[in-house]
């Protein structure tokens, strides 16, 4: 298991956050790709595309299963990570680094209170947070 960064904030579907300015990087926690397995395809928005709290904005397929993406804030779509989509295996080895997924330009700053920070994270999945 990879050490969880600090500074990252964490959705209980497992997408982590970081933060700078008015953008927001999203992925999936080192968590959630060992419990995937090895990452086949990502289906990932465009740029462009306006995301809600909680909704849907992709999905992840392994070897074990097919995963929806949840977006952890409000935002627009200004980036997607194009170098992953044929090297999906970087998920795996670099959730928090190299395997980011998408940036957004974050529309409600206030939504940020509503995750987990890396200790909190760290406690829900340990007591088997799904």
């Amino acid at each position: 298991m990879t050490a969880i960064p600090e500074g990252l904030k964490f959705s209980k579907s497992h997408e982590w956050v970081s933060v700078n300015g008015e953008t927001a990087t999203i992925g999936i926690s080192d968590h959630a790709q060992a419990e995937l397995g090895d990452v086949t395809y990502l289906d990932l928005p465009e740029p462009g595309r306006m995301l809600t709290l909680n909704s849907q904005f992709g999905e992840v397929e392994s070897v074990k299963a097919v995963s929806e993406l949840y977006s952890p804030i409000s935002g627009e779509v200004v980036e997607t990570n194009s170098e992953i989509l044929n090297s999906t295996e970087t998920v795996n080895e670099d959730p928090y680094g190299k395997g980011w997924l998408i940036k957004i330009r974050i529309s409600d700053p206030a939504e940020l209170v509503t995750l987990m920070n890396a200790k909190d994270y760290e406690e829900f999945t340990a007591q088997g947070g799904h």
